[in-house]
């Protein structure tokens, strides 16, 4: 009973973390889609462009620091390679203008062989950094990465990687999703004008009349789920590259079979 009490409070505590994470991000996209502040789009030091920053950030934080006590040694080993795959694909890909993202590769295998959980300190963690020394862009994007490891977490304990046609669908429907939560950020936060080849495409659909929000959202209804097409496929292939041996090192991709319909075996104990 000593030792189950506290084990209790950590999961309570980790619980509140992730909740109040979840409360301040979704105060904080409601606040830029209800108010739809304006001067943000000049100015990021606006009060509030501040707020937004501030809300999505530490919101996203919150979410990381709660999730980050459940994952295994072997998958935190795998998390900072993760991280690193996310930031270099992604920074490559703004530097060539591109309008898709291919920031969000790491964060999907992460989430499909670790289970959601990894996959959300991954992104976080991901943009965070890439957004403190880089590139201050992605920092408040890091809430998008938590839409997209849940997802991906999801399709993977359903299935989805188990069928070589099916991780492109999943990724068509995350792109939808991730495109509603980062509309409102890039419209509200960056005035559309987020690097890459993305925002020739929020003027051209600015120049057509419609309003910042909705050249935002529709940008994103075209960029997003491309990007998460190529990414869940990209993904998938690589699963199929990987050795069973290496897939039975996470309990995630084992107890969900995740790659195979059949159950992956444990990994061998070290007295083998």
């Amino acid at each position: 009973m000593s030792d189950q009490a506290p084990l209790d409070t950590r999961r309570s505590r980790n619980r509140l973390l992730v909740a109040a994470g979840a409360v301040i991000v979704v105060a904080t996209y409601a606040y830029l889609v209800v108010a739809q502040p304006a001067g943000m789009a000049d100015s990021g030091t606006t009060r509030a462009g501040l707020i937004a920053m501030a809300g999505y950030v530490i919101g996203a934080v919150l979410i990381a620091a709660g999730s980050i006590h459940q994952l295994p040694t072997t998958t935190i080993a795998m998390i900072p390679v993760a991280i690193a795959v996310n930031i270099v694909v992604g920074q490559l890909v703004a530097v060539l203008g591109l309008p898709v993202y291919l920031d969000s590769i790491g964060t999907v295998l992460v989430s499909v062989l670790a289970g959601p959980a990894a996959g959300v300190v991954t992104g976080i963690l991901a943009n965070v950094i890439w957004g403190l020394t880089l590139n201050p862009i992605p920092l408040p994007f890091a809430v998008v990465q938590v839409v997209i490891a849940v997802l991906a977490g999801t399709a993977a304990r359903i299935g989805v990687f188990r069928r070589v046609y099916l991780p492109p669908v999943a990724g068509l429907v995350t792109g939808v999703a991730a495109a509603v939560v980062s509309a409102p950020i890039s419209a509200f936060v960056f005035g559309g004008a987020t690097g890459g080849g993305t925002g020739a495409i929020v003027g051209a659909f600015q120049a057509m009349g419609q309003s910042l929000l909705a050249s935002t959202t529709l940008q994103g209804l075209l960029s997003d789920p491309l990007d998460k097409l190529i990414t869940f496929t990209v993904v998938g292939i690589l699963l199929a590259a990987l050795p069973s041996r290496f897939l039975q090192r996470f309990p995630f991709a084992r107890e969900h079979r995740v790659v195979t319909t059949a159950p992956l075996a444990p990994p061998p104990s070290p007295s083998e």
